[in-house]
C-alpha cells in the first residue's frame, strides 16, 4: 500500500534570500517525506507598497527591482502552466542567490531558457498584464497568516484537515537529509496544536547558500 502523501503550499518572492533557503529545505523534505510542494508567488513589492515612505532608500530600490522576476514567474504560470513555477524559481534563485548574478533581463532570459520557456517571457518583467493574478496569489498566502509577516509563507495540513499557515521557517543553512525531515515533522507538530502562533528569536547569521 502506498504511503499517503501530504501537500504543502509555499509562497515565495524570487528575490528574498530567506525564502530561498526555506524553499531548498522543502525540496529536501520532498526527498525524505511523502510531501508534494505547490509553488505559489507572493510579492515583497505588493506587501510593502503602502508603506514605502517608512522604508530605507536602499530597501525601496530593492522593492522596485522585485516586480520584474515575480511578474515573469506569474506570466510563465499563466501562459505555460503550474509545473513551471517551481522550475523557474529554482533557475532564477540559483542565479540570484547562489551565483550572485544581477537581476537583469539577460539573467531572466537565461533562467527561462534553462527550463525550456521562451525568452520572450522576460518582456513581462516590465508589464502589468498579469498583476491581477500576481496580487490574487499574494493575497491568498497573506490572508492565511496576516499582514505582519514576509516571505516565505507555507501552509500545511492541520489536525482537522484544514490548512494551517506560517511565515517561515527561517533557517540557515538549509537543513539536509534527516535534519530536513525533523524540521518538517516539527512543523506539522506545531500546526497540529490549536492556538499555536509563533516561535521566534533574533537572527544572528546571514543566509548561507551551501
Amino acid at each position: 500500500m502506498s504511503e499517503s502523501r501530504t501537500t504543502a503550499d509555499f509562497w515565495f518572492d524570487p528575490l528574498c534570500p530567506w525564502a530561498w533557503m526555506t524553499s531548498r529545505w522543502m525540496l529536501e523534505v520532498e526527498k525524505v517525506r511523502p510531501v508534494d510542494v505547490r509553488w505559489k508567488v507572493m510579492s515583497l513589492a505588493v506587501l510593502n507598497e503602502n508603506r514605502l515612505d517608512e522604508l530605507p532608500e536602499k530597501y525601496r530600490e530593492l522593492l522596485a527591482e522585485a516586480w520584474g522576476p515575480v511578474r515573469v514567474v506569474t506570466a510563465a504560470k499563466e501562459l505555460h502552466g503550474d509545473e513551471y513555477v517551481g522550475k523557474l524559481y529554482t533557475a532564477l534563485g540559483t542565479r540570484f542567490h547562489n551565483n550572485g548574478e544581477e537581476r537583469s533581463r539577460e539573467v531572466l532570459v537565461a533562467a527561462l531558457e534553462e527550463v525550456g520557456l521562451p525568452a520572450s517571457l522576460a518582456d513581462y518583467a516590465d508589464s502589468d498584464a498579469y498583476d491581477a493574478q500576481l496580487r490574487a496569489s499574494h493575497k491568498e498566502g497573506i490572508d492565511k497568516v496576516g499582514q505582519d509577516v514576509g516571505t516565505p509563507v507555507i501552509a500545511v495540513p492541520g489536525p482537522d484537515g484544514d490548512e494551517v499557515a506560517f511565515f517561515g521557517p527561517v533557517v540557515t543553512p538549509t537543513p539536509r537529509g534527516e535534519a530536513a525531515a525533523r524540521l518538517w515533522d516539527g512543523t506539522l507538530l506545531v500546526a497540529s496544536t490549536p492556538g499555536f502562533f509563533e516561535i521566534k528569536r533574533t537572527r544572528t547569521a546571514e543566509p548561507s547558500f551551501e
